[in-house]
């Protein structure tokens, strides 16, 4: 993990100022890390730039561990974004009972304009959908992965 020194001097981080220095933000500990893994999976199913911002203040918010948050929003990377999207997409048009539309995604402003009527809402409705349903799934599966570890370790010092 960075030292919290390094992250507290990003230039996109030092907006947050002061309230970089909350010991638990940077701690790995039983309570910060599954909500950390939480608010970084849900971060990662939002579409927008600059994810590792929103993980970062929502991390600050929920005080949990900021590294953890912001790295997991690069699960969405240029090699999975158009699987997880697509999948968005697919899901909530499914839960709207849309018809799915096909589309070639074009990089441009016009493009976005006009498909935000047609294909944005089963797409929103998606990416939110499975970034909650992620970040309960990572929150109590790192929970539990957390409580089976000193499990173990307890088990392991008794012998």
């Amino acid at each position: 993990m960075p030292k919290p020194e390094t992250l507290q001097n990003h230039k996109h981080l030092q907006m947050f100022g002061k309230w970089l220095h909350k010991p638990n933000l940077w701690a790995l500990n039983r309570r910060s890390a599954p909500a950390a893994f939480a608010v970084g999976l849900f971060v990662a199913w939002i579409p927008m730039p600059f994810q590792m911002v929103l993980a970062a203040a929502l991390a600050i918010i929920f005080n949990c561990n900021i590294p953890i948050a912001v790295a997991l929003v690069w699960i969405t990377n240029p090699f999975t974004m158009p699987f997880m999207f697509y999948a968005a997409y697919l899901l909530g048009a499914k839960l709207l009972n849309h018809p799915t539309q096909d589309f070639a995604f074009e990089a441009n402003w016009q493009w976005v304009e006009a498909s935000i009527s047609t294909i944005g809402p089963p797409f929103l409705l998606g990416c939110l959908v499975l970034g909650t349903i992620f970040a309960i799934v990572g929150f109590f599966l790192i929970k539990t992965l957390w409580k089976y570890s000193i499990l173990f370790k307890w088990i392991k010092r008794k012998n």
